[in-house]
C-alpha cells in the first residue's frame, strides 16, 4: 500500500468510526422519536372519572433524559462512568423525565415533572460522560482509547443490539408465485408508527383484480376505490394510466352497478360479514378503511381520496409486471431493503412499553376513583415499571413483535471479533428454512456488506455483516421530500 492510501485511510477513520451510525441513530431516538412516542399517545382519558366531573384528561407534554446516574443506598445520586457500571453489576443509564398535566372541564388542575423510568445509554453516544474525550482522558476513566463504543451495559453486561434487515414498507413488490390462484402477487408493507399492515393484490382466473389486507379478505379493488370516494368509470380510467386496457375494462364493466360511495362501502361490508344494520355497517366500514388501508398514507376521512389514486398507481404497476411490460422486483436487491439499527429498535421497544405504563396509570387510576377518592397523577405514575421493562428486553435480548436475539453480549475474545460483532446485520428469516435466494451473494451487496463474513451451517446469508467503510444513511422525514419538490413546482392533484 503506497504513503497517499495509508494517509488517507487514516485520516478517514480518525473523523469516522465503524459504529458511527449505530450511535447516530441512538442519538436520534433520544433527541426525536422519543418526543415523537409522547405525542402519538398525548392524552390519556380514564373511562371512570369523579362523579362531580364532567371531563378529565392526563396530558404527557414533554419528555427528555440527562446524563447517566446512579443512587446509591443512602438515596444520594451522582453520575456514573461505564467502568464503574461493569465493576459493579449495574446498568449504565440515564433517568427519563416526563411533564405530565392535569386537566379537568379543560381546565389544567396540576402540572409537574417526573421521572418515569432509566433508560440504558449507549456508550460514546452524545449522552455518555465519555463522549468528547481524547485519548488520555478515556485512559485516566478506565477506557481503552481503541474501543468504539455503541453498546451498553446492561447489570454489568456489554450488550449489543443488532442491526435488523428487513423488506422495506410502503414499497409495492409484484412477483412470479407458483402456489395459490394469482400468477402473480403484488405485496405491500404499510407502515405507520408501531405497526405494519400487509396487503397483498392478486388476479383471478375470471381477470377480476383483488385486494386483501386486515380484517377483508379478497374484496375487489375496483370497489375499494370506488368506496374511497372516486366513483367516475371514466375518471379510474385515467388514474390507471392505461390506454383502454381490456384488463381494466373487465373490472369497470363488472362493477358498473356500483354508481356511488356509499353503494360501494356497502357492497364492502357485506362482502367483510358485517350484518348490522345499514347505518352501523357503513360507519364500521369506513373505519376499517381509514384505519387499516394504506394507513402510511393517513388514516382520517381526507386521505380517502390520496388512497384511492394510490391504489390506481399500484394497480398500474401490477398490470405492468404481470403482462411482461416491467421486470418482476427483486426482493434480494438492497434497494427494496431498510436496516434497523439500535436507535430504530429501543423507539420499538419504548412505544410498547410507554403503552403498558399508560394502561397501568388508568388502572391504578380508576382503581383509586371507585374508592371514591381524587388522585393526584403523581400518585399513579410507578417509576420501575418501564424500567424493568426495557432491562428486561435487553438482558435477554427478546423484543416486542415476538423477535429474539435483537441484544447479544459483545463478545470480547480479541478486538476484531469486537469490531465484527458492532457490524452484524441479522435477517429476520427462519435459519431452518431453506431461503436458498435470501442468502446467496447479491451484487448490491458488494461495498455495503462483507462478501465473506458469514457463519457456516443453518445462518449461512442470514447472518452478514457490515463492510468497514459502510455508513448507513438516516431514514427521511416524508414531508420534508414532500416540501422540498413542492418547492422545485410539484403539484398535488386534487
Amino acid at each position: 500500500m503506497n504513503k497517499k492510501n495509508a494517509v488517507l485511510i487514516q485520516k478517514y477513520f480518525e473523523e469516522n468510526s465503524i459504529v458511527k451510525s449505530a450511535i447516530e441513530s441512538f442519538n436520534d431516538f433520544v433527541d426525536i422519536k422519543l418526543q415523537t412516542i409522547i405525542d402519538e399517545n398525548r392524552e390519556i382519558e380514564p373511562t371512570i372519572i369523579p362523579p362531580n366531573v364532567e371531563e378529565f384528561k392526563i396530558r404527557l407534554d414533554r419528555i427528555w433524559v440527562t446524563k447517566p446516574e446512579i443512587t446509591e443506598a443512602d438515596g444520594s445520586k451522582r453520575a456514573i462512568f461505564p467502568v464503574e457500571a461493569r465493576i459493579r453489576k449495574i446498568s449504565y443509564s440515564a433517568p427519563i423525565f416526563i411533564e405530565v398535566s392535569a386537566h379537568i372541564n379543560g381546565v389544567q388542575r396540576e402540572s409537574f415533572k417526573t421521572q418515569v423510568g432509566n433508560l440504558p445509554i449507549m456508550l460514546k453516544s452524545k449522552y455518555c460522560h465519555l463522549n468528547g474525550l481524547n485519548k488520555d482522558e478515556l485512559v485516566e476513566k478506565g477506557e481503552d482509547p481503541d474501543d468504539p463504543g455503541a453498546y451498553f451495559i446492561i447489570n454489568g453486561t456489554e450488550k449489543a443490539i443488532v442491526n435488523i434487515e428487513d423488506l422495506a414498507a410502503n414499497r409495492l413488490m409484484v412477483e412470479k408465485t407458483s402456489l395459490g390462484v394469482s400468477e402473480y402477487v403484488g405485496k405491500i408493507f404499510s407502515e405507520r408508527g408501531s405497526y405494519k399492515i400487509p396487503h397483498q393484490i392478486e388476479k383471478m382466473k375470471n381477470g377480476t383484480f383483488y385486494l386483501t389486507f386486515t380484517r377483508v379478505k379478497r374484496i375487489p379493488i375496483i370497489a375499494i376505490i370506488k368506496a374511497l370516494g372516486i366513483t367516475k368509470d371514466e375518471e379510474i380510467m385515467k388514474l390507471v394510466d392505461l390506454e383502454d386496457d381490456s384488463q381494466v375494462l373487465i373490472n369497470l364493466y363488472e362493477f358498473v352497478d356500483i354508481k356511488s360511495e356509499e353503494e360501494a362501502i356497502d357492497f364492502i361490508a357485506k362482502k367483510i360479514g358485517i350484518t348490522q344494520a345499514k347505518d352501523i355497517r357503513l360507519e364500521r366500514t369506513k373505519e376499517i378503511i381509514d384505519k387499516y388501508l394504506l394507513p402510511h398514507l393517513g388514516i382520517t376521512k381526507e386521505d380517502r381520496v390520496f388512497k384511492a389514486y394510490n391504489l390506481c398507481k399500484i394497480l398500474k404497476k401490477f398490470i405492468k409486471v404481470s403482462s411482461g411490460e416491467l421486470p418482476e422486483d427483486d426482493k434480494d436487491h438492497y434497494i427494496n431493503k431498510r436496516l434497523k439499527l439500535p436507535g430504530n429498535l429501543l423507539a420499538d421497544l419504548f412505544r410498547v412499553n410507554l403503552k403498558v405504563l399508560i394502561g397501568d396509570m388508568l388502572y391504578n387510576f380508576q382503581r383509586i376513583v371507585k374508592r371514591g377518592k381524587f388522585p393526584s397523577i403523581k400518585v399513579i405514575i410507578r417509576e420501575k415499571l418501564l424500567t424493568q421493562r426495557i432491562y428486561s428486553s435487553m438482558a435477554t435480548g427478546n423484543w416486542v413483535g415476538g423477535r429474539k436475539g435483537i441484544s447479544q453480549r459483545i463478545e470480547r475474545l480479541n478486538f476484531l471479533q469486537t469490531q465484527s460483532h458492532l457490524q452484524r446485520v441479522v435477517s429476520p428469516l427462519s435459519s431452518s428454512q431453506e431461503n436458498f435466494e435470501a442468502r446467496a451473494l447479491h451484487s448490491t451487496h458488494l461495498g455495503r456488506l462483507c462478501p465473506s463474513e458469514t457463519p457456516e451451517g443453518t445462518n449461512i446469508g442470514l447472518r452478514k455483516n457490515l463492510s468497514i467503510m459502510t455508513s448507513i444513511s438516516p431514514e427521511v422525514n416524508d414531508e420534508k421530500i414532500m416540501s422540498t419538490l413542492k418547492g422545485m413546482g410539484l403539484n398535488t392533484i386534487k
